[in-house]
């Protein structure tokens, strides 16, 4: 592949750092890759070092946008949770259509309408984060850019960052999910990370459009007993309110974040019908995804009182 794929959010970032593992995947393979970064760090000097091409610009910028896709046929899109997604994947498209880009592999969200019509995909999203991906995937597919959407629920990596602190200190769980029945759709970083790198490297371009990663749908009391078994000392699951939660964790989660997560845990914990584990993972990578399990056993020192 003679023109580098520019992959955004390659810095990584604190769950999930998908667009900093994609980076990696194909420069292990000999793929030039132009790494899109906010800011030169020793993360961006990380990749340098591995070989990437650092530009350093701003998703909310037209003209740093347009720069970056100097010589670009593919690239990969992902925007943080917060403020922004709309104007950045807007101005995004019509730059890569600008450009002539023959694939974006587009970092979407969690959809799981049961009645999977135009109208009933937009107003039955679970929250206004939700919906702006689900609009972001129309935008994309409107400026006919080769676009395909890696639609995934919350990551394993989520679910660390949710818990590690209150596991590691007073060996409980608490989160506003109700009363452990309630079945979440999780899948793991790294699968979404690699189905994106396949993607992105293969020869051909993918004649699927939309990739729905489900690794696993596991009830509440199934993740904090499999956490429990993979440390090895029993675990408490606490539910607490939205309000609780929400104002336990505003001091280290944007608004915009806890606003959607919020309304995401009251859709999941109140939905009727449950979601199931895709085998999209294994046909794109040809691996099997990785278990919530294995993932927990692998981030061991997140969870143990001296971290």
């Amino acid at each position: 592949m003679s023109h580098p794929v520019l992959v955004t959010g390659a810095a990584g970032g604190q769950q999930g750092a998908t667009g900093r593992l994609i980076a990696t995947l194909l420069l292990q393979q000999g793929i030039p890759v132009r790494a899109f970064v906010r800011k030169v760090d020793a993360r961006s000097d990380e990749l340098r070092e591995q070989g990437a091409d650092i530009f350093v610009g701003d998703l909310l910028n037209p003209g740093s946008v347009q720069e970056a896709m100097r010589d670009i046929r593919r690239a990969y899109f992902t925007y943080p949770v917060a403020d922004g997604l709309m104007d950045a994947a807007t101005i995004f498209a019509a730059m890569a259509r600008t450009a002539g880009l023959e694939l974006v592999v587009n970092n979407s969200q969690f959809q799981d309408t049961p009645e999977d019509t135009f109208f009933r995909n937009l107003v039955g999203a679970p929250s206004q984060r939700n919906l702006q991906h689900r609009l972001t995937d129309l935008i994309f597919d409107w400026a006919e850019v080769g676009a395909v959407h890696i639609q995934a629920p919350p990551y394993y990596e989520n679910v660390r960052a949710l818990v590690s602190r209150s596991v590691s200190e007073k060996d409980t769980v608490f989160l506003p999910w109700g009363d452990g029945d309630a079945t979440f759709p999780l899948t793991g970083g790294e699968d979404v990370a690699r189905v994106a790198a396949t993607l992105l490297a293969s020869p051909s371009l993918p004649r699927q459009k939309v990739f729905p990663l489900v690794s696993e749908a596991l009830t509440v009391h199934q993740i904090v007993d499999s956490l429990s078994k993979v440390l090895g000392r029993p675990l408490k699951y606490v539910p607490i309110t939205d309000e609780q939660w929400a104002d336990a964790v505003k001091e280290r989660i944007n608004a915009h974040a806890v606003d959607h997560l919020s309304h995401l845990w009251r859709y999941f914990r109140t939905r009727e019908h449950q979601t199931k584990p895709t085998d999209v993972i294994q046909r794109v990578t040809g691996r099997n995804p990785q278990a919530l399990e294995e993932f927990f056993q692998a981030n061991l020192h997140f969870f143990n009182p001296a971290h």
